[in-house]
């Protein structure tokens, strides 16, 4: 058991009995005496005054008529000494194996205390108290329990570590549920978005997130970038609102630019082909024919099929080519790299200045 060093003592929790002696003292009434004008006994009145009962609020209302005193000064007396008195518990019942949850989540929560989403606590004791309020759990060592019955979905997959994905996911309901939005999910108008979408892959790196959200905003989706954190092997998130709207969320793994957009556009293959109910917890490296799927139409929107087989076909992969024809269709020369760096027609060590890095403080707005 971990030692209480956040400063709440025992000694400073007052039963509200030692208030109650201190009146009857002042006011020369015996114990005695409250005992036969409260209707009670003695004893009852003794165990009161030394903190061995508590004060009921029937008894509340009979100290009123007895001392004048209204009985909701002696009802919430007695309710913040019981809170007290739990929180007292709450903080000696944390154990060594809550407290070493902290190390697995040391990184995110310094994010999220950096970002004001939970105070900057010196007691390790306080950042267990916060992150059960802020987890909607009663104890860290809970999560796993909760990952294992399947409200995720995990995947056969080392990589994962279950409290750095369930302190994520709330972390993305907590950033998503800031935007608010008046509309619900529209398919088709997301499909006619798509233009406007790609445009932004042109715009100043820090206004990316910001322009994106009013985008997707029009079609109901609430939109938001959120860091990625090793533990947490995911590259988005869909989730539905019970108002209609829905979350979208990518993260900025591997920093590249192409991988950044091509993930994004594989999540929106996903809302227009319907690939989901409630919610998509999309991992990384999870294959199947529905992320098979996805990722053709991020492919083929980003760039289109027969202009791509067009570009491959004339063999010329100098950058003044790949730049000439990126212009042509509309889309960063990064992204044309990218691609063919993946299918073996270039290096990866090929053209590496032209492949755009996305630093997350400029990218995303918590």
């Amino acid at each position: 058991m971990v030692r209480n060093t956040i400063g709440l003592s025992r000694d400073f929790i007052i039963h509200p009995g030692e208030t109650l002696k201190e009146v009857l003292e002042n006011r020369e009434l015996s114990q005695r005496e409250l005992a036969l004008r409260t209707g009670v006994t003695e004893t009852h009145i003794s165990w009161l005054v030394n903190g061995k009962k508590g004060i009921s609020i029937s008894f509340a209302k009979k100290l009123e008529y007895v001392l004048n005193v209204d009985a909701s000064f002696w009802i919430n007396l007695q309710s913040n000494y019981d809170k007290e008195l739990e929180d007292y518990k709450e903080i000696n019942d944390i154990s060594d194996r809550e407290v070493r949850v902290l190390s697995k989540l040391e990184n995110i929560i310094s994010f999220m205390q950096q970002n004001g989403i939970i105070p900057v606590e010196s007691s390790d004791l306080s950042r267990v108290i916060d992150l059960r309020k802020l987890l909607n759990i009663s104890s860290l060592f809970r999560i796993p329990d909760i990952c294992q019955a399947g409200a995720y979905r995990l995947p056969a997959s080392a990589n994962i570590d279950p409290y750095v994905l369930f302190t994520w996911l709330r972390l993305c309901d907590l950033i998503t549920s800031k935007y608010k939005i008046s509309k619900v999910l529209d398919v088709e108008k997301l499909k006619k978005a798509i233009p406007l979408i790609k445009e932004v892959m042109f715009a100043d790196v820090s206004k990316i997130q910001l322009r994106l959200q009013d985008i997707f905003a029009q079609c109901g989706i609430r939109f938001s970038i959120i860091k990625y954190f090793t533990g947490a092997p995911v590259q988005g998130v869909l989730k539905k609102g019970n108002d209609g709207s829905l979350s979208l969320i990518v993260t900025d793994r591997q920093k590249f630019a192409d991988i950044f957009w091509f993930t994004l556009f594989h999540e929106i293959g996903h809302v227009i082909h319907g690939d989901f109910e409630d919610q998509l917890i999309d991992y990384e490296s999870v294959d199947s024919d529905v992320e098979k799927r996805a990722d053709e139409y991020a492919t083929n929107a980003l760039i289109r099929p027969d202009e791509y087989q067009r570009f491959v076909e004339s063999e010329n992969y100098s950058l003044d080519h790949i730049n000439y024809f990126c212009s042509e269709v509309g889309v960063p020369n990064y992204v044309l790299i990218g691609r063919l760096q993946k299918e073996g027609f270039l290096r990866y060590n090929q053209y590496v200045s032209e492949k755009a890095r996305y630093e997350i403080e400029d990218l995303i707005n918590v």
